[in-house]
């Protein structure tokens, strides 16, 4: 099996010498690379080719928000995770807005950042529904009318069965799940998922969750 090729992104020596440390011993992951400011970036990523880039959000030069929102702007964008020590944070909301399909805190174990680089890999959000609520919650500002129109006008390019499926991801549920509640096959929901994707211009599930949170068809949420 072709090993997960990951780039390690932060500004501190330390972190970067401890998530190679944690990382390095998996049988199926490479790390490829190291970056100690978002300004490196983008070269490392033509040099080494990732898959995954784990990426700390706080950075002097350029931040990790700005190289995310660079990076998954690109063809043939490498997944990204977002390093933090912060759960609830404006900074990580932006991330997961331009693209980013999680984010992990700087404490936690080993392990699961591991199972989180490998979910990523594989296709799969690391951000549980409680989760992404809690920051959605935190978003629901001032902005939220403005965003709020914005994705409803957005959200009506989408039929009414693609419109069900957009709901149910923003929920949280898996593509079996959906197809269990939605009475389709998992082959169908994943055509569906791909067609919202590219109807909205959107790079992973985690937007279309924010995007129906954004438009209030999340049942109680957001309103």
């Amino acid at each position: 099996m072709t090993p997960i090729r990951l780039l390690l992104v932060d500004d501190d020596p330390l972190v970067r010498a401890g998530l190679s440390f944690m990382m390095g011993g998996a049988d199926d992951l490479e790390i490829v690379g190291e970056a100690a400011d978002g300004v490196e970036v983008e070269a490392l990523v033509d040099r080494t080719r990732p898959d995954v880039v784990l990426m700390d959000i706080r950075m002097p030069t350029v931040d990790g928000l700005a190289a995310t929102e660079r990076l998954r702007s690109r063809k043939d964008a490498p997944q990204v995770i977002v390093l933090t020590t912060f759960h609830a944070d404006d900074q990580v909301l932006r991330a997961l807005r331009a693209g980013a399909a999680g984010f992990v805190l700087k404490d936690t174990p080993p392990a699961e950042i591991l199972d989180a680089v490998r979910r990523v890999a594989a296709g799969d959000p690391v951000l549980s529904p409680t989760v992404t609520r809690q920051l959605m919650a935190h978003a629901a500002g001032s902005a939220l009318g403005t965003r709020r129109t914005s994705a409803r006008t957005r959200v009506a390019a989408l039929n009414d069965r693609e419109r069900e499926v957009a709901v149910a991801v923003g929920q949280g549920r898996s593509n079996a799940e959906i197809a269990t509640e939605l009475f389709m096959s998992i082959a169908t929901v994943k055509t569906h998922v791909s067609r919202i994707l590219a109807k909205l211009d959107l790079n992973n599930r985690v937007q279309i969750a924010l995007l129906t949170y954004d438009a209030g068809l999340l049942e109680g949420e957001g309103h």
